[in-house]
């Protein structure tokens, strides 16, 4: 089983989240709100959809290239590992 179907209702969850802060950008552009609140408001979704990406690229990596915490080969784990942290360092 696919590791997004296995995860499938968390990550539905993030996305109808993500989905709401889009609806907020939308109505905040119709009630031509200041543009220092629309900024705020699109970061937010930046913010979201960064870490949805990060969820699904690290479960990507633990599940398709190398599993540091089951990886028998030490450096290939620690480079899974690492990998990993710097995605979730980008993407923040």
């Amino acid at each position: 089983m696919s590791h997004t179907i296995k995860e499938k209702s968390k990550l539905l969850a993030r996305v109808r989240r993500i989905k709401g802060q889009v609806d907020a950008v939308e109505r905040a552009l119709e009630a031509e709100l200041g543009c220092s609140d629309v900024l705020q408001l699109v970061a937010s979704v930046r913010g979201a959809v960064n870490g949805l990406t990060v969820e699904l690229i690290e479960d990507h990596i633990v599940h398709h290239v190398v599993d540091p915490h089951h990886e028998p080969d030490a450096d290939r784990a620690k480079g899974a590992a690492d990998l990993i942290e710097v995605v979730r360092t980008y993407l923040k």
